[in-house]
């Protein structure tokens, strides 16, 4: 393994960590509470995807301000994670989900 490569490796380490934990939330507390987010994809869906994208830190703020977004007076709808590159705060509203 070259140098560069392994410190891919190290930086990546507490990006696994925290989705871990998400997917420990997924497989351990999420059945318990059944289906509660307003949003598509799902709150801990959402979290495990900018973490993937945008790396622990700011997939953590992400996430963690899409669970504050979730509340009794949001509408909901569609909520997908900013690419790379876009902002990852949007302003406009979401979709709604078609029934």
């Amino acid at each position: 393994m070259t140098p560069a490569g392994l410190a891919r490796g190290v930086f990546r380490i507490p990006q696994y960590a925290v989705m871990a934990l998400i997917k420990v939330y997924q497989l351990v507390v999420s059945p318990l509470l059944g289906p509660t987010c307003k949003y598509y994809p799902s709150c801990s869906h959402y979290g495990l995807e900018a973490v993937r994208r945008h790396g622990a830190i700011k997939g953590t703020v992400m996430a963690g301000w899409r669970v504050l977004r979730c509340n009794p007076w949001s509408n909901g709808g569609v909520d997908e994670v900013p690419a790379k590159g876009e902002p990852l705060f949007r302003t406009h509203q979401t979709s709604p989900i078609a029934t």
